[in-house]
């Protein structure tokens, strides 16, 4: 549910000579290949608040013999883009504008850079430049001032699952409503049953001007001594969250394989309300979403 914002480079660094006379590629250049998910923000100097991903939380790309080819989250909204390594420009036409792909590989590092020209204007409007460094670590991306790491899904360590029973949640039961925007202009409600069976169930709803906007199916259940978080969104496909921490008015659910968000937090306010946070594990502006019980519930 999320996105991320234009203008980028890439340069890959300490992956060897990779390109010979020959044109053939050698294993460095292969390990771009794949699709790399956001793991952590290492901009040096940044607030907490500021962190967060300098392009999608998910990317993937891949290598041919005297290209790499960016196929999808580089966020000019176009897929499967050829990138030669010898400079030639890959023009790209939209309705508006034509987008100008080219790259280089060059003392060891990918470069490629994007420009957007319209209206017979040879002078672009936005440049994107973007660098991605292959470690032990992972893949480093900076874009601008921003560094992050990147890894391959199955290279990122999951977290380590909190121990409780469902009743532990017990004081999440009831029905919670809230407003958000001007004057409470949208209502939202999540109405959470009781521990029981191992599981509690709810359904959340989002209304604006009388008519529903959104709704989710959720769930908490018990799982190998512990407790996941299942939300259906629209009642599509179901993420799971797994609990990491938990007290007796607080409980933070994780997944850092998600897009967005990856931390759910519930907290109840000393006056008895509910505050429901989503957003990264680490840093960036989270969401909140304020509470009261509904008289009677």
């Amino acid at each position: 549910m999320w996105g991320w914002t234009v203008g980028v480079v890439a340069v890959v660094w300490g992956l060897g000579t990779v390109w010979g006379a020959s044109g053939q590629q050698e294993e460095g250049l292969k390990a771009l290949g794949g699709e790399w998910v956001f793991v952590e923000d290492r901009t040096e100097g940044r607030a907490l608040e500021q962190l967060g991903p300098p392009m999608s939380s998910r990317f993937s790309m891949s290598v041919e013999d005297g290209a790499v080819t960016l196929v999808r989250g580089h966020g000019s909204g176009h897929k499967d883009v050829r990138v030669a390594l010898d400079g030639t420009v890959t023009e790209v036409p939209g309705q508006n504008e034509t987008a100008r792909y080219r790259g280089e590989w060059k003392d060891d590092v990918f470069t490629y850079v994007v420009d957007f020209v319209s209206g017979g204007n040879p002078t672009p409007r936005t440049v994107i430049r973007r660098e991605f460094q292959v470690t032990p670590d992972g893949l480093i991306v900076r874009f601008r001032d921003a560094v992050a790491l990147y890894r391959h899904e199955k290279d990122i360590v999951l977290p380590t699952p909190a121990k409780a029973a469902i009743g532990d949640m017990g004081w999440l039961a009831g029905a919670w409503v809230g407003t958000r925007g001007a004057e409470g202009a949208t209502s939202i409600e999540e109405r959470w049953s009781p521990p029981l069976g191992g599981a509690m169930l709810a359904s959340s709803r989002t209304v604006t001007g009388g008519k529903m906007r959104a709704f989710e199916f959720l769930r908490i259940v018990e799982r190998d001594g512990g407790l996941v978080y299942i939300a259906q969104p629209g009642g599509g496909v179901a993420t799971e969250f797994v609990l990491t921490e938990i007290s007796g008015t607080r409980a933070v659910f994780d997944n850092p394989l998600h897009d967005y968000p990856r931390r759910i937090v519930y907290e109840l306010s000393a006056g008895g309300g509910l505050t429901a946070t989503i957003g990264q594990i680490k840093g960036g502006t989270p969401r909140k979403f304020e509470f009261k019980r509904e008289a009677g519930k």
